[in-house]
């Protein structure tokens, strides 16, 4: 059930709410701006073929100052991020609970305050998001995989450049002081050289059983 083609009668039994929780920012020379927002409503489609929710319209936006050197990228920061889905949160009593999928790790922080907020408030929450190798994480061979099951035609392998693939945690400090253009010239962390979409289906079937399990022990 897609939020976007239901009524409001059509909503009188509770259901979970499936929130893909995305961003728009550069993803190297070969990828489009809304890969993560591509990715979580993807994967909030993959839940609710397996289980009861209703998918709600993506959140496209999100906390991506870090890629404010490439075009393409459109930022709302943190603050507004997590009051976006704390108030969106707020807003969704008549469901069961809440799940934001979210598919950028520049979320990561407003999503914790605001999920703790909601939990403090009483309401149920979940948030949930994949996780992938620390040498690949942005516009890699994972997200260009995956992105090659989901939306071949605006994938350019042909334009692809290693970034680095040094772990994230040996660039984080220089990410936050100068953002990932002080890291990568490309603006891709990871090599997408390799990348399939078959590969790239196998890794939305094991984010789906993961997010379908989390899914149901917290159900």
């Amino acid at each position: 059930m897609n939020l976007g083609e239901t009524t409001w009668p059509e909503l009188r039994e509770p259901r979970l709410l499936a929130v893909p929780v995305g961003a728009t920012e550069q993803h190297g020379p070969h990828l489009p701006c809304t890969v993560d927002t591509d990715i979580a409503a993807a994967l909030c489609e993959r839940l609710a073929e397996r289980r009861d929710v209703v998918i709600a319209p993506p959140v496209a936006y999100g906390s991506s100052g870090e890629h404010a050197a490439f075009p393409g990228t459109l930022s709302i920061g943190q603050a507004a991020t997590e009051l976006l889905l704390t108030e969106l949160g707020r807003s969704a009593d008549a469901f069961a609970g809440v799940v934001l999928v979210s598919c950028h790790g520049g979320n990561a922080v407003p999503v914790r305050n605001a999920v703790r907020t909601l939990r403090a408030e009483g309401r149920r929450v979940l948030a949930w998001s994949p996780t992938g190798r620390a040498d690949d994480s942005h516009a890699g061979r994972t997200e260009t995989s995956v992105m090659l099951a989901l939306r071949p035609h605006v994938v350019h392998l042909e334009q692809a450049e290693i970034g680095n693939t040094a772990p994230l945690s040996e660039l984080i400090d220089r990410l936050r002081t100068g953002g990932t253009a002080a890291v990568s010239d490309s603006g891709v962390l990871g090599d997408p050289r390799g990348a399939s979409g078959s590969e790239g289906r196998r890794i939305l079937r094991s984010w789906t059983e993961n997010l379908i399990d989390a899914v149901d022990a917290w159900d």
